[in-house]
């Protein structure tokens, strides 16, 4: 199977897009909304940031989860017992940003969150009747105003040779949240797994927009549209010097919207931090 970059303004985009997302799980868009120089700027301001001291002044903040998150602390994915080689800062809107990064990073969570709400719209529209029956809301509406959608600025660092065995930069996993909005990297290695079982590489192509499901709207479609399991493996030869930054935009409903019979928001997240190690 080859992954099909689909164009955000041909006339059959939200139909083609929803049968990927279903198929796939994933789905891939060109000539979007979302600025390309504006992305590239952030990419290069946060990788200067992130090479400084100034970012343990940011240290996270467990009660609220927003600032850094240094390689100590780093995620183990669900399943694994080794962390992922990496660091990371999660902006919200109400959190602490450095000043002179706010201003970009700002408005990329602006134009990616409303990018998202409209890509929620195409689900719905395109959802069968017996799915979209499911929905408490418009899904649209379910992340309105919400604060806790999560941008998170990731850094990859360049590897040594030293790490531990077995670790990668992002063990295979699935989002928590509705939909993951992710512009391609500054260096490859995403995959998503297939259904067959084998692995399928992103292209990364600058520009491109990377769309994935996560696990709260595979809980409210019950099913139909399911998460995606997907991770960041290592570089290999001369790219193993190169640090990768990603800026993966989590969409997170209301903490009381009801995302199914057996959950609401709240209680879904937080039994997933739980089940981190996050909380």
């Amino acid at each position: 199977m080859t992954l099909a970059a689909i164009d955000y303004r041909a006339e059959n985009s939200a139909e083609a897009f929803v049968k990927s997302l279903r198929e796939t799980g994933f789905g891939v868009l060109t000539n979007h909304p979302i600025n390309p120089e504006l992305v590239q700027t952030i990419y290069t301001e946060w990788q200067a940031f992130f090479e400084t001291e100034e970012k343990h002044g940011f240290l996270f903040k467990p009660e609220t989860q927003d600032g850094f998150f240094p390689a100590t602390v780093s995620e183990t994915a669900k399943g694994h017992s080794v962390k992922d080689i990496k660091e990371y800062f999660h902006v919200y809107t109400w959190g602490r940003i450095p000043e002179s990064l706010k201003e970009n990073i700002l408005a990329y969570y602006e134009q990616a969150n409303a990018l998202a709400a409209e890509l929620l719209d195409w689900v719905e529209e395109f959802s069968p009747a017996d799915v979209s029956a499911k929905y408490s809301m418009p899904l649209s509406k379910m992340v309105e105003a919400s604060t806790r959608t999560l941008l998170r600025v990731l850094h990859y660092p360049p590897m040594t040779g030293n790490e531990e065995v077995g670790a990668i930069r992002a063990a295979a996993h699935e989002d928590i949240n509705m939909l993951t909005v992710l512009p391609a990297a500054n260096e490859p290695g995403l995959q998503v797994l297939k259904q067959d079982g084998s692995w399928l590489d992103v292209p990364s192509d600058f520009g491109n927009i990377i769309i994935n499901i996560g696990d709260m709207l595979q809980e409210a479609s019950g099913g139909y549209f399911p998460s995606t399991t997907h991770r960041v493996i290592n570089p290999e030869g001369a790219d193993m010097t190169k640090a990768r930054v990603s800026l993966p935009l989590f969409l997170h409903p209301k903490a009381d919207v009801v995302l199914s019979e057996r959950y609401t928001a709240d209680e879904y997240l937080t039994e997933r931090l739980r089940e981190l190690g996050v909380l």
